[in-house]
């Protein structure tokens, strides 16, 4: 089932794997399918089922239906064996509910429960209660009729009371009839309106209160149920638009002054349940109908200033969620979706409403929408923080969870905006310089949040547009994504692999690639990133040259040490393993070209070791101090920043005397472990302006291509 295989183990007793992606679930369905012998084209492969669906396909039309037992005390559990037994099977579902139908068989049940609960026969209910609750399962609109009417609905209730899996039954029944209150603003006077809003408040409970959430397997049992309980809702909504007296009583209390306050629940008062009452009506209308929304608040901007209208009112309350898991803010987030989404707009021989909502959009919300993020990311605030004295330099996100929250959550919709919105959101950002802000977050101590800045980052990426491109190379866009890949450390989380595929996704896209990517798919073939590539090569391929250079290094080293040494038979201390790794870090990495050799005999050399030693290191003083200028400069974490050239040469791509090599080093807290080991350009390879060191291997020939496409692809860590 596209990112499942599910199967049955026993009777009732199903099981699933869940994959993220459908091309890794094909992958282990073929396995499977191998193992069993089976077609992996088929869809359904166990023999149980198969050969049952087989047997009822071949039924004729005209076959009776299941016979039920009789309604009777001593027959309940053979009832509750047959429920439950045919909700596997679409067909024999079917047959049960006419079963179920043409006899009266629900109120007969219902009967028997009245005994048992007179009787106090708990074993009895607990039959009840699987019997009401596979009947629910039938998905059925004639049983529901049947089950919700006054007559029923309560003695329903009751029987969901008894689950066998709780020790004492719950009194929803008592909830229902004595807590919940049904008020009225305005007295409705039409008996069947009446009747309805009871009904659907009653039915909405058993969904949301009493059955339990259901399962993978269990979704669609109770899709006619949801349809039910808003299709009622359409017909409450008709009723009261048709009562000609209603809506015009309650809009005139609405409006008279001489209405108190208790009497008036008006959508901007702070009362949260009056608050929340307001969001689920909202909600109400945007599933019902968006467009009509969308339509009324074009209409009001016509009339009102933009504090007032109806998308910033929900926007600042979104903002102004006091709730610490910012519960109500999430579900008017997904309000706002829903309106700002175009493929649920209208396209009409007059107008288009996507043209017409999104320019109102743009031009009356998104600064409201924005504005917390552009006043946390503001220059003002970065030096606030800094004075504060964050650990990390141009830290912005404040110490505060929440606010943290809130930020991805406009985040969240930003990026829905560059996924389905196109000059739009584009004209906005780089009106705004959108990007640049959102990417302050990246230094964000809260990681979800940072991984959010990077995600809208990859989704602009991800579009491969010409103008997009070029406003990440010239603003260096990608200097926050590598600073935060450094800050990261040799941690192997989410963040590093997350900006590791950043830089997969732009090599894999470039016609650079094309040697080691015959397979790519066509959508790929059609544009590419090769603005972004020709920014990143230079870097990467001096990354990958330092990185050879350290590899011959320690070649050499190992080759210069005695052959008793290598050997597998001579074991060290662990301490001395430690210490020589301590040794190698505090190595000048200048003297590249020199093999350490441990001496093994005492010789006239030894006792000339202070004078040596002492040249050795005045030449070594004098070298650091000649390079200090180029070193990249300490963050109050204790990590290194790079630093980018902007020489008009390296501009142009040529290698200019002005271009600075680039740096990077780990923070001293990893400085213990062999992966954090100095990684810098090499002085020969200088970094054109807005070069980028990395952490992805790229190819720069094509032998190194063919060497990736037959070997698995390693993935580079810091220093290695």
């Amino acid at each position: 089932q596209d990112t499942l295989i599910v199967w049955s183990e026993a009777e009732n007793y199903d099981l699933a794997l869940s994959f993220q992606e459908k091309a890794g679930c094909d992958e282990i369905w073929e396995k499977i399918c191998q193992v069993q012998g089976k077609d992996p084209s088929v869809e359904v492969t166990q023999d149980l089922i198969e050969s049952e669906e087989e047997h009822i396909e071949e039924m004729p039309e005209t076959s009776p239906l299941i016979d039920l037992p009789t309604c009777e005390l001593n027959k309940l559990e053979e009832i509750a064996d047959l429920v439950t037994s045919v909700l596997s099977s679409p067909i024999r579902r079917e047959k049960l509910a006419l079963a179920l139908e043409n006899e009266g068989y629900i109120k007969k049940l219902l009967q028997l429960f009245q005994v048992c609960e007179n009787l106090e026969n708990t074993e009895g209910l607990h039959h009840l209660y699987e019997i009401i609750r596979g009947i629910l399962f039938l998905n059925k609109a004639t049983l529901f009729e049947v089950m919700f009417s006054d007559e029923c609905i309560m003695d329903v209730v009751g029987c969901l009371e008894y689950d066998p899996s709780l020790a004492q039954p719950k009194r929803h029944r008592e909830f229902l009839t004595k807590t919940a209150k049904f008020k009225e603003v305005i007295p409705i006077t039409d008996s069947e309106l009446r009747q309805k809003i009871h009904q659907t408040y009653r039915v909405q409970y058993i969904q949301d209160i009493i059955l339990p959430t259901p399962s993978v397997f269990e979704e669609n049992f109770l899709s006619t149920l949801t349809s039910f309980i808003f299709f009622n809702k359409v017909e409450i909504v008709s009723m009261l638009q048709e009562d000609e007296k209603f809506l015009s009583e309650v809009f005139a209390q609405l409006t008279d002054e001489a209405t108190d306050d208790d009497k008036r629940c008006e959508l901007g008062m702070d009362d949260l349940q009056v608050r929340s009452a307001a969001t689920d009506i909202f909600s109400y209308l945007v599933e019902f109908s968006p467009s009509m929304v969308r339509e009324f608040v074009m209409q009001e901007a016509q009339q009102s200033d933009d504090d007032i209208l109806l998308i910033n009112v929900v926007i600042e309350q979104m903002i102004c969620d006091t709730d610490p898991e910012l519960g109500g803010a999430v579900q008017l987030m997904g309000l706002l979706r829903t309106l700002i989404d175009p493929e649920n707009m209208l396209a009409t021989a007059n107008k288009t409403e996507k043209s017409e909502f999104l320019n109102f959009f743009y031009n009356h919300c998104m600064h409201v929408l924005t504005a917390p993020l552009l006043a946390n990311t503001s220059e003002d605030k970065c030096e606030k923080d800094a004075v504060v004295g964050s650990t990390k330099s141009n830290t912005i996100c404040p110490d505060n969870y929440q606010t943290a929250q809130l930020l991805a959550l406009i985040l969240e919709l930003l990026t829905f905006c560059v996924e389905h919105h196109t000059y739009h959101i584009k004209n906005y950002i780089m009106n705004k310089d959108l990007l640049r802000r959102v990417l302050v977050l990246m230094n964000s101590k809260h990681t979800f949040l940072a991984l959010c800045a990077l995600r809208f980052m990859r989704r602009i990426i991800g579009l491969k547009d010409e103008f997009y491109n070029r406003y990440i190379t010239k603003g260096n866009l990608f200097e926050p994504v590598i600073n935060a890949l450094l800050d990261n450390g040799t941690r192997y989380n989410l963040l590093n692999s997350a900006v590791i595929e950043l830089f997969e996704f732009i090599r894999v896209v470039s016609p650079a690639a094309a040697p080691a990517l015959r397979g790519t798919p066509s959508s790929l073939k059609n544009k590419d990133v090769k603005q972004l590539l020709s920014h990143l090569l230079p870097t990467f391929k001096g990354l990958k040259t330092k990185y050879e250079q350290e590899k011959d290094r320690q070649s050499q080293k190992l080759n210069s040490v005695p052959s008793i040494l290598r050997s597998n038979r001579f074991r060290r201390d662990a301490r001395a393993l430690e210490e020589d790794e301590e040794m190698w870090f505090n190595e000048d990495e200048e003297e590249e070209g020199e093999a350490v050799v441990p001496p093994v005999e005492k010789s006239k050399q030894e006792d000339d070791f202070p004078d040596s030693y002492e040249k050795f290191m005045e030449t070594k003083k004098a070298k650091e101090s000649e390079d200090k200028e180029n070193l990249p400069k300490r963050t109050s974490a204790g990590g290194f920043k790079f630093t980018f050239s902007h020489s008009a040469s390296s501009a142009n791509g040529a290698n200019g005397a002005n271009s600075k090599s680039v740096a990077a080093q780990t923070s001293p807290a990893s400085s213990n472990s062999s992966s954090s080991k100095n990684t810098a350009l090499s002085p020969a390879v200088p970094a054109p302006k807005g070069s980028l060191v990395g952490l992805v291997d790229y190819p720069d020939d094509e032998d190194d291509d063919e060497e990736e496409e037959t070997s698995p692809r390693k993935r580079p860590r810091l220093g290695s």
